[in-house]
């Protein structure tokens, strides 16, 4: 099965020193969702170019790379419409309170699979509501310990670590898995 990667970003997109933007270098099949405007979050806006993306990927699944804003829309695309998606690699989510998202919006058992990437320090969502999150979407979960919000700001560029959890994340999942997954979590 062809899969590939969506790299989702959050709020003002990610910056050329961004580990996004590093593991979109590395993987040419990698695509960058684009928002018209990356300094307005907005959930059901981005989500739906996020859709629009996954609708014209030429794989037949995608793995969503995400990050603060973006694992909101990636959690969002998924509970509604999750047969292209392989599953949700989700970094340092953002608290959808700090967006006036309401929590029943996000609050359901994803469809696919996904892992929540979490830190002890991270100002945009405590470690205590990451794992709340996880244990809403089914997600497993790693603590990362004291490093911030997994972004440039707080040291990180190119994040090889981060791709090495990614890609063991999907080899835990067969072919067969990655294409009856939603319809066995349904």
């Amino acid at each position: 099965m062809k899969t590939s990667r969506l790299i989702v970003a959050g709020l003002h997109g990610s910056e050329a020193e961004h580990w996004q933007s590093w593991w979109q270098l590395q993987d040419p099949q990698a695509q960058r969702v684009e928002q018209d405007d990356w300094h307005y979050p907005d959930l059901n806006t981005w989500t739906s170019r996020l859709q629009q993306s996954i609708t014209t990927s030429s794989s037949e699944k995608v793995w969503l790379v995400a990050h603060s804003f973006g694992c909101l829309i990636s959690v969002k695309a998924a509970l509604m419409s999750p047969e292209k998606i392989a599953g949700l690699f989700l970094v340092a989510p953002a608290d959808p309170q700090r967006f006036a998202i309401a929590v029943s919006e996000l609050a359901d058992t994803l469809p696919v699979p996904s892992l929540v990437i979490a830190s002890t320090t991270d100002p945009y969502l405590s470690l205590e509501k990451a794992k709340a999150w996880a244990t809403i979407w089914g997600s497993q979960l790693i603590n990362l310990g004291d490093v911030g919000h997994i972004n440039v700001a707080s040291g990180f560029g190119a994040w090889p670590q981060g791709m090495e959890l990614f890609e063991y994340f999907c080899s835990q999942f067969s072919e067969q898995e990655l294409v009856d997954f939603w319809r066995l979590s349904a």
